[in-house]
C-alpha cells in the first residue's frame, strides 16, 4: 500500500514539472534518447552502401548547396530488382533555430514531421544501374531517396553528385555495350567487345581500369555483386547439405517484430572492403585494357554465360556490359563398327608412334543379353587395353597380351568394346610386318564375339596347352601325340606341315607357329584330322591321335586347334617330331 501511495505521487510531481516547460521544446525528445526511427545522410561524392530488408522501405536524406542548379543520383542494386524514387521536400516553416542544439541525425526527422508539399522527381524498378540527372528543385527544403526490395533481402550503391556532367565514379558504357563472340572451340571460347570511353579519352589513366571477364554455366549476371551473392548461397547450400540439417533461428516471432520496426538492419560482419575483395573469389580473368579474351579450359558440348564488367580501381566501382552465352564444341567422336554375331576380326593399329584406339558395338542375341568376347595379341609382345563399357559405366578394363583373354558380357542389351595400344612389354620387340595377316599389317589382335544363349560362365580351358609325342610309338610313317582336352564336348583338329633342311635347324620356328594364329591361316592339305572329345574328370581329359602317311626321316611341325562354338579357337603349342629313318 505504501509503494502505491509513493507511485502516485511521483507521477503527480512528473506531470506538475512537465506542464511549465516550453512550448518550443515539448515536440522534441532529450538528447540522451534515440529516435525509433534513424535516418541516414547521403553524402555527395562518396558510394553509400545500403541494405535493404524485405518488404520494408529505406530511406536517406540530402540537402544541395545553394550553388547547385543540377543534380545526379546513381542507384547499382545488387542481386534482385529493387524500387527507387527520388521526392523533394517543401517544408512551409522551418524547424525554429532553437532546435539547432538536436543531432544533425535526427534533423530530417523533424522537418519530416512538419507540415510541407512533397514533389516526386523519378522513379525506378529493376536490377540494372540507374541514374537520375536533372535540375535541383528550386524550394526544396529536404530530398528523400526511397528503397525497397520485394523479393529479398539484398544490398545496392547510391551516390550522389552536385552540378551537371558525368560522376567520374563510374565507368563509362559504349553506345553499344553488348559482348561478342569471335570464335567458339572444344575447350575454349574468343570474345571482344567496344572499348569504355572511360580508357580510350584518358589514356595515361589506364591503369586505374581493367576488364574482368567473368564465366559460369548458369546466367549471366547484371553486377558483380550479384556474381558474388550467387556463389556466397550456392556455398551456403552445400555447406547444408553437408552438414545435413538447416539452421534454425531463435525465437523467429521476435526477430520478424524486430525487423518490422526499423527500416535497416546492420551491415554483415564480413562485406568486402574493396571491389578487389568482392571479386577475388569468382571465377573471372582480369586482363587489363584489352578487348579481346579468350577463355580456355572449358568443357566439351556445355553452354557458358559470360559477362565483361570494366572496373574503376580507384573509386571501386564498376559497369557491367550486356552478357552473352555459347555453347563450346562437342568432342569429335570416333567410328563405332558394329560387330556381327560370331565373326572373327584382326584389329590393327596402323599408327605406331600414338596409342591408337578403336570402338567396337556388339548387342547380343537372345533374351538373356548374354556373351562371350574373346581377344588375343599377336604384335610380338605388344599388349592392348580392352574396355568394356554399357551405357556409360565401364564394366570390365584390362590389358590383352599373347595370351588368349576371355570377358563374359551378361545382363545388358548392347556392349560398347574401347581397344587401345599401350606398348611394347619389356623384353620384347616389336614384331616385323607379319606375312599372314591381311595386307601385311602390325600390331594386331584377333578378336570375337558370340551369343552364348544357355551358358552362364566362361568355356573352360585345358590344364596345358603343350602336345606329347611318344618315341616308342615313332616309326618311318606315323608317329603318335597325345594332349590335354575339357570336360566340354569340343572338336580338334591336327595340322601337319613339312620342314626343310633350314626348317629343321632352326628347331622348327617360324611366323606360322605365332599363338595368334588359327586355322583360317592353314592349308586344307595342311589338315590331317579333326575330332570330337570329351571327358567329365578334368585330370583323364586325354586324347591321343596317331598320324600316318609320314616320309622316313623327315621332321615334322604339329599344330592342335580347339575348335569351340564361343570364341576364337585355341591354338596348342607347337610340337616338331622327326619319323625314324629305318623300322
Amino acid at each position: 500500500m505504501a509503494l502505491s501511495l509513493s507511485w502516485y505521487l511521483s507521477a503527480a510531481l512528473a506531470l506538475f514539472c512537465g506542464s511549465s516547460w516550453p512550448q518550443a521544446h515539448s515536440a522534441l525528445a532529450p538528447e540522451n534518447e534515440v529516435p525509433l526511427r534513424p535516418t541516414t545522410w547521403l553524402p555527395e561524392g562518396k558510394i553509400t552502401s545500403v541494405t535493404l530488408p524485405k518488404g520494408r522501405t529505406r530511406r536517406l536524406y540530402f540537402t544541395l548547396k545553394k550553388k547547385a542548379s543540377a543534380m545526379s543520383v546513381t542507384v547499382s542494386p545488387c542481386d534482385v530488382p529493387i524500387e527507387w524514387s527520388l521526392a523533394a521536400r517543401t517544408l512551409k516553416d522551418k524547424p525554429l533555430k532553437t532546435l539547432q542544439w538536436s543531432t544533425k541525425k535526427s534533423t530530417p526527422e523533424v522537418w519530416w514531421q512538419g507540415p510541407g508539399t512533397e514533389e516526386k522527381r523519378h522513379s525506378f524498378t529493376g536490377n540494372t544501374v540507374d541514374t537520375y540527372r536533372g535540375p535541383s528543385h528550386p524550394h526544396a527544403s529536404i530530398y528523400i531517396v526511397r528503397l525497397r526490395s520485394k523479393q529479398q533481402n539484398t544490398r545496392a550503391t547510391v551516390y550522389l553528385r552536385e552540378g551537371l556532367g558525368t560522376s567520374g565514379a563510374f565507368p563509362l558504357l559504349p553506345v553499344d555495350p553488348r559482348v561478342h563472340t569471335l570464335g567458339v572451340g572444344m575447350t575454349s571460347v574468343t570474345l571482344s567487345w567496344v572499348p569504355s570511353a572511360s580508357i580510350t579519352s584518358l589514356p595515361n589513366t589506364q591503369k586505374s581500369y581493367d576488364y574482368c571477364v567473368l564465366v559460369n554455366s548458369q546466367q549471366n549476371y547484371p553486377s558483380l555483386c550479384a556474381a558474388r551473392e550467387s556463389l556466397r548461397k550456392e556455398k551456403d547450400q552445400k555447406q547444408e547439405k553437408k552438414e545435413g540439417r538447416r539452421r534454425v533461428t531463435a525465437w523467429p516471432i521476435l526477430k520478424e517484430w524486430w525487423w518490422r520496426q526499423w527500416d535497416s538492419y546492420a551491415e554483415p560482419q564480413n562485406a568486402p572492403s574493396s571491389l578487389t575483395d568482392e571479386y577475388g573469389d569468382l571465377k573471372c580473368v582480369c586482363q587489363g585494357t584489352e578487348n579481346v579474351c579468350t577463355v580456355s579450359e572449358l568443357l566439351p558440348d556445355t553452354q557458358y554465360y559470360f559477362d565483361v564488367f570494366v572496373i574503376d580501381k580507384l573509386n571501386g566501382t564498376s559497369m557491367p556490359y550486356k552478357g552473352t552465352f555459347a555453347r563450346t564444341h562437342e568432342e569429335a567422336r570416333a567410328a563405332i563398327t558394329t560387330l556381327r554375331e560370331g565373326e572373327l576380326r584382326w584389329v590393327t593399329f596402323n599408327d605406331r608412334d600414338s596409342n591408337s584406339e578403336q570402338f567396337f558395338s556388339f548387342r547380343p542375341r537372345g533374351l538373356q543379353q548374354s556373351g562371350l568376347l574373346t581377344l588375343q595379341s599377336c604384335g610380338g609382345g605388344e599388349k592392348v587395353k580392352v574396355t568394356v563399357s554399357s551405357k556409360g559405366h565401364v564394366l570390365t578394363s584390362q590389358a590383352v597380351g599373347g595370351d588368349l583373354a576371355h570377358i563374359w558380357l551378361q545382363g545388358s542389351p548392347s556392349y560398347l568394346i574401347h581397344l587401345e595400344r599401350e606398348g611394347i612389354s619389356k623384353g620384347h620387340i616389336s614384331a616385323a610386318t607379319h606375312p599372314a595377316l591381311p595386307g601385311g599389317l602390325m600390331a594386331s589382335v584377333k578378336m570375337q564375339t558370340s551369343s552364348a544363349y544357355h551358358r552362364r560362365e566362361v568355356p573352360s580351358l585345358p590344364s596345358t596347352l603343350q602336345i606329347k609325342s611318344f618315341n616308342r610309338l615313332r616309326g618311318c610313317n606315323s608317329v603318335t601325340l597325345a594332349w590335354m582336352g575339357t570336360e566340354e564336348r569340343s572338336l580338334y583338329c591336327v595340322y601337319r606341315r613339312k620342314l626343310g633342311n633350314s626348317d629343321a635347324k632352326d628347331g622348327g620356328v617360324s611366323a606360322m607357329t605365332a599363338p595368334c594364329l588359327g586355322p583360317e591361316s592353314r592349308s586344307d592339305t595342311e589338315r590331317v584330322l579333326c575330332k570330337y572329345f570329351q571327358e567329365l574328370n578334368p585330370r583323364r581329359a586325354v586324347t591321343t591321335a596317331v598320324i600316318g602317311g609320314l616320309e622316313p626321316g623327315t621332321a615334322y611341325v604339329f599344330d592342335v586347334y580347339l575348335m569351340r562354338r564361343w570364341g576364337i579357337p585355341i591354338k596348342y603349342a607347337s610340337k616338331t617330331v622327326k619319323t625314324r629313318k629305318e623300322c
